[in-house]
């Protein structure tokens, strides 16, 4: 997605853009070695309140990033989530929802991302429900705020990733083969768990 802007950001919203950016980029294509070593470096989550239950994920995918080879980690990335034809765990939240829904979501999707002045890059063929692009999105919302942004961002996310976002997970964490990408699962439903919570409570 394009974007263009710069805010000052609260550290909890920096942190969620931050979470929001790493689970778009793993989702998008395997890691390389210096994300992964990143990942491996980063600090971890001091638990406290809504976080408790991040924290524990959180380390571990640190622990998996260290001991992950970064070949291997795209290597699965693409056995799991490209494949050749029909990829065992699809990346596309429409396929998470009813039969029904599908078309009426993407046209819907495509309308609400040209109101945000949002459009796929020339070079990008995937979808616009892919679920690392809908992420990147979320972290769009929450690094260019304005006015009524908490509103937008609770819209965007309840329309486009909570009715997916388990199952995809879940899809993820329990395939036979899936290594580092189940440590990447169970962190990003832990986070968007979190996600939810605060959605819930936002007026």
């Amino acid at each position: 997605m394009q974007a263009d802007a710069d805010a000052a950001l609260s550290p909890e919203d920096q942190a969620r853009a931050d979470f929001y950016a790493l689970i778009a980029s793993l989702f998008y294509a395997g890691p390389e070695a210096g994300l992964l070593a990143a990942i491996a470096g980063a600090d971890e989550i001091v638990a406290e309140g809504e976080t408790i239950s991040l924290a524990p994920t959180w380390k571990a995918l640190i622990d998996a990033a260290a001991a992950m080879d970064a070949e291997a980690a795209r290597d699965e990335y693409d056995s799991v989530f490209v494949g050749t034809g029909k990829a065992e765990v699809s990346l596309y939240m429409a396929g998470y929802i009813s039969e029904s829904k599908k078309e009426n979501t993407l046209v819907r999707l495509r309308a609400e991302l040209a109101e945000l002045g949002l459009a796929r890059n020339a070079d990008v063929t995937e979808y616009e429900d892919h679920f690392a692009g809908l992420c990147d999105v979320m972290r769009h919302l929450i690094s260019f705020a304005e006015n009524g942004a908490v509103q937008k961002q609770k819209s965007f996310f309840l329309r486009y990733l909570a009715p997916g976002y388990a199952k995809f997970c879940d899809a993820a964490m329990t395939s036979p083969n899936t290594n580092f990408y189940k440590h990447v699962a169970r962190f990003t439903r832990a986070f968007l768990d979190v996600e939810t919570e605060s959605f819930e409570l936002a007026q």
